[in-house]
């Protein structure tokens, strides 16, 4: 249902973007979403195309007086990243979003809100459905995928696309102009372990953990939020006869790993001492974790006993645990903090009955600076006798501050806003790199409004940014 107070200007854009909430769009599951928006083109009477991938774009006729301008390619990405929190019963494949407004801002009710990148949709939409609006022809991009790795942008036909000029709507603070992105890859590690029973002396218990902030791995990986995989790791390093049962932390590659739980077995006598040890790393933790993570939990409970790994072997996955780079690795040399050169997220740790797996993957700006790194976590597999998996890479979009769109856009901004726009390279995976790859006479420029916490479930978007984005999107469309 929607909020009674949900905003209500610009009125085409917020309610598409409702629309799109209440339609299940986990990444390769996007079918829906994509009916919502043939829907939407069909009734405005706008043609259609689409590749065997499901990326889709829409043809929108220019506004009378602009026909003769050349097209403009609006791109945003249909799926969005499905994170909940441990009380929350959601069924991404199948539930709508429950929103509500929360001081200033529209959020989810302990999910994700898929603003990112539903809002980019809910604009491109609104830019064929509000007679109001004065363009160029348009092709509106859709694409598919994208949080898992950005595979629908990897496998988009290029002869679906005729423009030269892209509006990328996909980043997410305000009165910044993005002209650069990250490049990456990841790998999947993989073992096997034997299990065998416990002594029948020892307690068995899980130890879960909860309140840290999560979030994208990418645009929030300098904020040094608490790695889940990690602390789980910390608390029982070094603790002897530990055996491993099970491991359950982390939700993508693309997540800062916020929660989840380790299965072990121990000597009675150690049981005791686990208490004080879990309070002591908590301690320690709040020491130096931001302010977001000020609601970090353990909690301990005994349970029946299963299968473990035996005291040597669980060993070694602590030792992996904490061996795994995670965080940044390298800030620009040009602009220091502002931008990270070069990251890494230890995001996923699973074990289930012997079968062990991490995923990990990284960013960068310049791939040659990421070799390093990439040698030194291949060696550290190499090390504890990890199968690895890579998994896709994709390219960067490296800046150019010649771009004519982008002068264009800036001088725009300071005449609406009074200000000149922070002009930008964001540390996460677009797909601007990818797209121009394909087509490399593309001109493109990436903005949008301010989106907090994205990839967690205390993602937000901050209402009174939306009404200057639209205002900004529409007037730099009828210039264009």
């Amino acid at each position: 249902m929607k909020p009674a107070n949900y905003p209500a200007d610009p009125a085409h854009l917020w309610e598409h973007f409702y629309q799109i909430t209440q339609i299940p769009r986990p990444s390769g599951q996007e079918a829906a979403v994509r009916q919502y928006v043939l829907a939407q083109a069909e009734q405005a009477g706008c043609a259609t195309r689409m590749d065997k991938e499901g990326n889709l774009v829409v043809t929108v006729a220019a506004s009378a007086g602009l026909e003769g301008r050349e097209t403009v390619i609006i791109q945003n990405h249909l799926d969005m990243v499905t994170v909940k929190t441990a009380d929350k019963a959601h069924d991404f494949t199948r539930d709508p979003l429950s929103l509500m407004v929360d001081g200033g801002c529209l959020r989810a009710d302990r999910t994700t809100l898929g603003a990112d990148n539903g809002v980019g949709c809910a604009a491109a939409l609104a830019l064929m459905t509000d007679p109001q609006v004065r363009h160029p022809p348009l092709e509106l991009l859709f694409t598919v995928d994208e949080e898992t790795g950005l595979g629908g942008a990897l496998r988009l036909d290029p002869a679906l696309l005729t423009g030269t000029r892209m509006l990328n709507l996909d980043t997410e603070e305000w009165q910044e102009l993005y002209v650069g992105c990250a490049g990456g890859g990841g790998w999947e590690f993989h073992r096997r372990f034997a299990t065998q029973t416990p002594d029948v002396e020892a307690q068995q218990w899980t130890l879960a953990i909860n309140g840290l902030a999560g979030g994208h791995s990418g645009i929030q990986i300098h904020q040094q939020l608490g790695n889940a995989i990690k602390l789980l790791g910390q608390c029982l390093q070094g603790l002897e006869g530990v055996q491993i049962a099970s491991l359950d932390v982390g939700v993508a590659h693309n997540v800062i790993p916020r929660e989840g739980a380790i299965g072990f077995s121990c000597a009675r006598a150690l049981s005791g001492q686990l208490p004080a040890r879990l309070e002591q790393v908590r301690q320690e933790a709040l020491g130096y974790l931001p302010e977001d993570d000020g609601q970090l939990a353990f909690v301990l409970q005994e349970v029946a006993q299963e299968p473990v790994l035996s005291a040597s072997e669980s060993a070694e996955i602590l030792d992996m645990l904490a061996a795994f780079p995670h965080g940044v690795q390298a800030y620009s040399l040009a602009l220091g903090a502002e931008l990270v050169d070069l990251s890494i997220n230890l995001a996923m740790a699973k074990l289930q009955r012997g079968e062990f797996m991490l995923e990990s993957s990284y960013r960068f700006f310049n791939e040659a600076q990421s070799l390093p790194l990439q040698h030194a976590v291949l060696a550290l597999a190499r090390a504890y006798r990890l199968t690895v998996k890579d998994v896709v890479g994709y390219p960067g979009w490296q800046p150019d501050l010649s771009s004519p769109l982008l002068a264009q856009a800036s001088a725009l901004h300071e005449h609406l806003f009074g200000s000149v726009p922070a002009v930008k390279a964001i540390h996460a995976g677009l797909e601007c790199g990818i797209l121009k790859g394909k087509k490399t006479d593309l001109d493109i420029l990436s903005f949008g409004p301010t989106i907090q916490g994205a990839h967690s479930p205390t993602e937000r978007l901050q209402i009174d940014t939306v009404k200057p984005f639209w205002q900004f999107l529409t007037a730099l469309l009828a210039q264009m």
